[in-house]
């Protein structure tokens, strides 16, 4: 039979893994910021499904933008909100635990890109988008929201 202290200490030992491993993953909502002007865009809600990663825009934030429809866009994102909008389709995980993809959608530049996604080795509150057209590339810092 297991003492008393030796199952709490257990019980404790569970909870703050699952804590450790909750806070780790790519998946939650994140506040964009632009990487250029210091500007916070918007939320984005970050999930799984069917093992792939996808992201909407869940709200923005930025002053003066909130309610955009995508103006710039084509096809059936013409004149639609932004918000609710998909980001990223379809991201696989890699070898290296980045997510990868054909499909950042960046709804200001009404552009489709190339992406790797990944935690911050350092702060696991900091996701890395890069997007790449050909062999140039930009990335951006997102922060995990983590008072909701």
């Amino acid at each position: 039979m297991m003492k008393k202290e030796n199952a709490l200490a257990l019980i404790c030992f569970l909870m703050f893994s699952f804590q450790w491993t909750y806070s780790q993953s790519v998946f939650g909502k994140w506040k964009t910021v632009d990487d250029r002007n210091g500007i916070v865009k918007a939320i984005i809600n970050v999930y799984e499904k069917n093992g792939a990663m996808f992201a909407h825009v869940e709200k923005i934030l930025e002053k003066g933008k909130e309610g955009a429809l995508c103006g710039k866009c084509k096809g059936e994102r013409k004149d639609k909100p932004v918000e609710g909008m998909m980001v990223m389709d379809s991201l696989t995980k890699n070898k290296h635990g980045e997510y990868t993809g054909k499909t950042l959608f960046d709804p200001e530049q009404a552009m489709t890109f190339k992406c790797k996604v990944w935690l911050n080795p350092d702060n696991p509150n900091e996701l890395k988008v890069r997007g790449y057209l050909a062999f140039i590339y930009r990335t951006q810092t997102w922060l995990r929201i983590t008072d909701e």
